[in-house]
């Protein structure tokens, strides 16, 4: 924001608190031409910045619509690009016109929107942090430093660094009891909590083994068009680039990552991996990840992530103690979780399954997160978020470099993909560049570095 620009709205806001001061109690502030914060009377309406107008952005949105106990109402949205930002529009206009109003001067492109969007909120309200990985600290960082509520989607970081600069603002925003929620929507699961809740008692015994699967078709990326912005292209195929998204054994799998630590009620110690690429449209990433994580204590956590046409396919997580086994998930919408008495996951060794199916965990992580606005009661999951993060670049630390990784490595590692994200236009030097064929390389194990 510019300084004049900036200068013109606190002068306003003098203004208006001068010949307002009765509303003082009620409004906290006026800006943009929105007044937010707590409400006069019975109005008690959350307002929303969307920053990120993607399908994670649209469908959080329309996550947040579905909550009960006060209005909710979507004022401001962001962007990189103008196609994704009205089509967002478009698509949540239609389907809550009385929960939308975003008219054009709240429409804000570029790599600065993010700070305009946030600057139509105040206390009580919340900006939805839906960009990919790369910009998330830069974004959850500004919030925090406005005193701004948070959601955030994962993943959160694409490096140690960024890792350790969203865990910085995670302390920060303990301090100001914001209320933080991220896309963790597992640990909302009723299902999920009730099995873990019974392995935590004991049930199966102590937990020695840990199985993860994500392993479904490739992700297919084209190859860079002649003439194309090379950075616009590598954010808009984002999932399949370290620098942007963090790959998407970080991007996807730190959901079965953090549910298991959640079983285990633990983070790994350490991490050796293996992985590869037999299919070269996945831009820098392998397309299959093997991931042997250990806990202090001996136990061990593998981790399989496959991204190729034609073969087994399953995205599930299991559990196994000295006294029986458990399914944790055998689906992504209903994970159908189930006990055993043995490690045999037989129907006659079954001694307990969730009886009913699971409630919708992405609108259950918003109703948490904006009862806790409204009763001013803690909830801040940021801290975890970047934990879990790390858990999983741990991983594909370990199977990028080819080396055995500790934690403490992970967490003390300087290796960046971008030094100056702040920075960042779509005229800058690419952080990677494609070969004459429009491809790109992957990490070369043995030899590539990010420890």
């Amino acid at each position: 924001m510019s300084a004049a620009r900036h200068g013109k709205m606190t002068k306003s806001r003098r203004e208006f608190l001068a010949q307002t001061g009765a509303l003082l109690s009620a409004v906290s502030l006026v800006k943009g031409g929105l007044i937010y914060g707590h409400h006069v009377g019975e109005d008690n309406t959350i307002q929303l910045a969307l920053v990120g107008c993607g399908g994670r952005g649209t469908g959080a949105v329309a996550d947040a619509f579905s909550t009960t106990g006060g209005p909710v109402k979507l004022v401001a949205m962001a962007d990189l690009f103008a196609d994704r930002l009205e089509g967002s529009l478009q698509n949540l206009q239609s389907k809550f016109p009385d929960k939308v109003d975003v008219p054009p001067e709240r429409r804000f492109l570029g790599f600065d929107a993010y700070r305009h969007a946030i600057d139509c909120l105040g206390p009580g309200d919340v900006v939805i942090l839906t960009t990919h990985a790369a910009f998330r600290p830069v974004h959850f960082e500004y919030a925090v430093q406005k005193g701004v509520n948070v959601f955030m989607e994962k993943s959160f970081g694409v490096d140690a660094p960024a890792t350790r600069r969203l865990m910085k603002a995670a302390e920060e925003s303990e301090k100001k009891n914001l209320k933080v929620g991220v896309g963790f929507m597992w640990r909302h699961s009723k299902a999920r909590q009730e099995v873990i809740k019974r392995i935590h008692d004991g049930v199966i015994g102590e937990i020695h083994t840990l199985r993860i699967y994500r392993v479904h078709g490739p992700v297919f990326t084209p190859r860079l068009p002649p003439g194309a912005n090379e950075i616009e292209f590598q954010i808009r195929h984002a999932v399949c680039f370290n620098w942007v998204s963090g790959g998407f054994f970080v991007d996807w799998h730190c959901h079965n990552v953090d549910v298991a630590c959640w079983v285990k009620g633990a983070w790994p110690v350490e991490a050796q991996a293996m992985g590869g690429r037999c299919y070269p449209d996945a831009g820098n990433l392998f397309d299959h990840y093997t991931v042997e994580y250990t806990f202090a204590d001996g136990t061990k956590l593998f981790a399989f992530s496959r991204h190729m046409p034609n073969c087994w396919s399953t995205y599930s997580d299991y559990a196994h103690g000295t006294k029986g086994s458990a399914v944790i998930m055998t689906d992504l919408s209903d994970p159908k979780p189930k006990l055993y008495k043995s490690q045999k996951m037989v129907a006659s060794e079954e001694i307990w399954r969730y009886p009913e199916p699971d409630i919708n965990p992405y609108h259950a992580e918003w109703q948490v997160l904006l009862d806790a606005i409204r009763q001013d009661q803690p909830h801040n999951e940021a801290r975890r978020a970047a934990e879990a993060n790390l858990a999983t670049l741990m991983g594909r630390m370990a199977a990028h470099t080819g080396q055995y990784v500790t934690w403490e490595q992970a967490w003390n590692s300087n290796f960046q993909y971008v030094s100056d994200i702040d920075k960042l236009t779509f005229e800058s030097e690419p952080p990677i560049r494609a070969d004459k064929e429009g491809r790109y390389a992957p990490a070369l194990p043995g030899s590539s570095q990010e420890i």
